[in-house]
């Protein structure tokens, strides 16, 4: 390591470069990069960090105008998706999904029908199942808030070539499987 080094501010962006974080290079081999590269992987780090809070606001702003948990808002835009493409939702599908318990189950449409965010009703062709369905006003907030931002974000990704979208993908399905958050050293 050389000791020559110019080490950014103590901002967030310190908290990510592996000068700081692992000077002695116990855990991150940077010996062959020079501190504008490394710059610049502090620069891509501190993007998915940007992104990730920005997400998790978006995510927390949307729970509490709606009064819901993660896995409310998680039923929700299921049942929104499953309403546009015409698919029947029934509690066991919901469960299935969510990967939750069928008494899990119960008390979220409960939760959700007392709200006002879900309807039960007859399932078309099985008498012994029931069909639940989103209301059209819980449909259009998640559709205003969720769905919005998500149109932005598919702008966003339009907007980069064919060979740079490749890129994107397999740089952000080789870190997914890393199994660990990028900043998880932090």
């Amino acid at each position: 390591m050389r000791a020559s080094r110019n080490l950014p501010s103590r901002d967030a962006d310190t908290m990510l470069d592996p000068r700081v974080i692992d000077p002695r290079q116990e855990l991150v081999d940077y010996s062959g990069m020079d501190d504008a590269e490394i710059a610049q992987i502090v620069k891509v780090l501190s993007g998915l960090r940007r992104w990730r809070e920005a997400e998790q606001a978006l995510s927390l702003e949307s729970r509490s105008h709606m009064r819901l948990n993660e896995t409310d808002m998680k039923a929700l835009r299921f049942l929104v998706v499953s309403k546009n493409q015409g698919v029947v939702v029934t509690p066991g599908s919901l469960a299935e999904h969510l990967n939750i318990s069928t008494a899990s189950t119960t008390k979220l449409l409960d939760r959700l029908a007392t709200a006002g965010h879900i309807e039960r009703s007859p399932h078309p062709t099985d008498r012994r199942a029931l069909r639940i369905t989103i209301t059209q006003s819980t449909h259009e907030q998640v559709r205003e808030s969720v769905g919005r931002t998500h149109a932005l974000r598919f702008d966003v990704a339009a907007r980069l070539s064919p060979p740079e979208r490749e890129v994107v993908i397999r740089f952000l399905n080789d870190l997914s499987s890393t199994g660990a958050e990028p900043e998880a050293t932090s």
